[in-house]
């Protein structure tokens, strides 16, 4: 009870000092081990002798040996660089897992509320200085593109049908690079694939429809030196997407919206194997248990008018909205492939509380729906494919989108 303070401190050492031992075994060697176990005998050996200096020395070296047990090196600048990068990584792959996304818009399906990629052609001796063209790029996402073939390929050439018509084209098939970067592969009969700069809507609008004409007349063959793409690209909106909130509420009728289009056998069918291992971001028109028809330009839930705003503005035609983006269209009849929504009496059902969780159903629509690939076509999106609403358009910084999407 009257112990001095001296001793009383002293002993508290020599079990803080065991205590640690035990904690950080694995983490000491055997010979800060062993030094550590000499200084605590010491310890208590001046204590048994109650000679005070003793026991300050030896609780000082007892101290000094454990506090330089664990020291480490330090980190030299690249370590501490490294380690700043790896953790920097870490957190922008798990922002992106769970909460926030980027995603590009690869179409024209949501003009002018979003921009979609967009190809021009050009001579290149047309194109502006380089500064200008850094510029551009920096600023609408727009770069300019020379392609030459590098050899005589062989290729599969004939007619195909695109939303805009009849084109001449080739095997062409759009791919993601990096798993960020919407390109497309050319390829052909005789050799490996070719990377082309864009996806092959933009590539033909710039010069690969007219090389593949060419290529008719030269007996399929794609030549050496001969020019496949000349013009411009002007990138789509890339866009911030919520895969958060669904998590918390239901996903609301008018918004615009990310799915991925995995097992949706429609797009499979339209747009061949490609289309059916992507994402598409379109307007939520219809949530479970809606009935959707279109009387043009009107879209109807339940024989009544859509009214949220969003849709509204399409119908309207309200800016940034005009005679060329009004209103909801049927869709084209013609075709093999089933559509749903073809005439006014067509009725898009979708499946509502009494369906299965992650099976309940809703229906996408572009704003620019005459040029839009959706649930008119392929039906209905499953509960299971919804990734987010779209939140905010990143960049380019000068289309006018950048911004919250509405």
């Amino acid at each position: 009870m009257f112990e001095p303070a001296w001793k009383k401190n002293a002993k508290l050492l020599v079990k803080g000092v065991k205590k640690f031992v035990d904690y950080k075994r694995d983490l000491l060697t055997s010979d800060r081990l062993a030094e550590i176990e000499s200084r605590r005998s010491d310890l208590l050996n001046a204590l048994k002798a109650k000679d005070r200096a003793k026991v300050d020395e030896a609780s000082k070296q007892l101290r000094a040996t454990c506090d330089n047990a664990l020291r480490i090196k330090p980190q030299g600048w690249f370590e501490e660089n490294v380690e700043v990068m790896f953790v920097a990584i870490v957190i922008a792959l798990g922002l992106r897992a769970y909460y926030l996304q980027p995603f590009r818009i690869p179409t024209g399906s949501m003009q002018p509320t979003l921009n979609g990629i967009v190809g021009e052609p050009l001579k290149k001796e047309d194109w502006p200085s380089f500064p200008i063209r850094i510029a551009e790029f920096a600023l609408k996402g727009r770069s300019y593109v020379h392609l030459v073939n590098d050899k005589d390929r062989r290729v599969a050439v004939g007619t195909i049908y695109t939303p805009d018509g009849l084109k001449v084209g080739g095997d062409v098939r759009d791919r993601m690079r990096w798993r960020f970067f919407s390109k497309s592969q050319l390829h052909s009969l005789d050799s490996k694939p070719m990377w082309l700069p864009s996806p092959s809507g933009q590539a033909y609008e710039i010069g690969l429809e007219h090389a593949f004409r060419e290529a008719m007349g030269n007996g399929g063959i794609l030549k050496k030196d001969q020019t496949l793409m000349e013009g411009f690209i002007d990138t789509g909106d890339l866009v911030l997407v919520n895969k958060f909130s669904y998590h918390f509420r239901k996903p609301k009728r008018g918004e615009v919206f990310v799915f991925d289009t995995l097992g949706i056998k429609g797009i499979m069918e339209h747009s061949g194997p490609q289309g059916g291992g992507s994402h598409y971001i379109k307007r939520l028109v219809g949530v479970p248990g809606d009935k959707l028809s279109i009387r043009t330009p009107y879209l109807m839930v339940d024989g009544k008018i859509a009214q949220e705003p969003g849709i509204q503005r399409v119908i309207e035609g309200k800016p940034p909205f005009g005679e060329k983006h009004k209103g909801y269209e049927l869709a084209d009849a013609s075709g093999s492939h089933r559509r749903y929504l073809t005439s006014e009496d067509d009725v898009l059902s979708l499946k509502g509380e009494g369906a299965k969780p992650g099976f309940r159903e809703y229906a996408a629509m572009g704003d620019n729906t005459g040029n839009s690939l959706d649930s008119r076509y392929w039906g209905t999106v499953k509960e299971y494919n919804l990734v987010g609403p779209a939140l905010f358009s990143l960049w380019p910084f000068t289309t006018g989108h950048w911004s919250f999407i509405k």
